[in-house]
């Protein structure tokens, strides 16, 4: 814990310099992520430090070979730097311009061709990656037109939807308010009945006199009417008939008087109910 620290604190103050360290808190959670980030600064910086020297190295090694053959040019060809024409030294960067672009070291015709034609290769790849993109791209857009159809679709559907969904909801309202009023005034209607009911039970009513009573009772009249309907037709030749007068006027008084109990019956039962 303590080694960590230290190394900690040196890590910091290396970081911030002349500027104060920021207080924190101190424990082990703390303490191991910061060493944690404190060894990955050095290993960084330790990797950029090489890097660096092997590019200074390089640079060196460079500039010594300019120089070599600056002196190869000067001494052997008796060409310098200064003695150039103005159009020597663009052909001059366009050439040392065409080898970093073609990436050679050495600037000979036998290194450039090899070079261009993978360069023509890369070209070639290129296009062919850029047509298969470009089908991709087509198919995708038409892809992407129908599929905004079907969207528009979808959306007016859903649309459609809703707005039967409000309706329905709506109606679906209104008869829960009718049912709830329908019920309330059913259990309305019971509880007055009932109450109707104790009031007969109570005042002694006879059940005759109800309204299923007087119903049943018509049907019981309608029913000897028409047990009456057809004596009558058979006292009908009867009463023109007139052979022995005395005799049939009796047998017509008969008749007469039976015809009228059978009419005076049912009013008599309806005077006993």
């Amino acid at each position: 814990m303590c080694d960590k620290m230290k190394k900690v604190n040196s890590w910091l103050s290396a970081v911030f310099g002349d500027q104060p360290v920021p207080q924190f808190e101190v424990n082990t959670r703390t303490v191991d992520v910061l060493f944690q980030l404190a060894q990955t600064s050095e290993t960084r910086c330790s990797h950029t430090e090489l890097l660096i020297k092997d590019l200074n190295q390089k640079t060196s090694e460079y500039q010594a070979d300019c120089a070599h053959y600056q002196d190869v040019l000067l001494q052997a060809v008796g060409l310098s730097c200064a003695t150039l024409s103005s159009a020597s030294t663009d052909y001059l960067s366009t050439l040392v311009d065409s080898a970093i672009t073609l990436a050679v070291r050495d600037i000979s015709i036998g290194n450039f061709f090899p070079a261009v034609n993978n360069l023509s290769d890369e070209l070639l790849e290129a296009e062919k990656s850029n047509r298969r993109l470009e089908r991709e791209l087509k198919a995708l857009r038409k892809n992407l037109g129908a599929t905004l159809v079907l969207c528009g679709n979808l959306q007016e559907d859903i649309n459609k939807t809703t707005k039967a969904q409000a309706v329905e909801g709506a109606k679906v309202e209104e008869r829960l308010l009718n049912m709830d009023f329908v019920t309330t005034k059913a259990k309305e209607l019971s509880h007055r009945r009932e109450k109707a009911e104790a009031q007969l039970l109570s005042r002694n009513m006879d059940k005759s006199l109800t309204h299923q009573a007087i119903v049943q009772l018509s049907q019981e009249v309608t029913a000897l009417k028409q047990e009456i309907a057809p004596l009558k037709k058979k006292l009908e030749p009867y009463m023109d008939l007139c052979p022995n007068p005395s005799l049939a006027q009796v047998k017509i008084l008969e008749a007469k008087r039976e015809l009228a109990l059978l009419d005076s019956k049912p009013e008599m039962d309806m005077e006993f109910q």
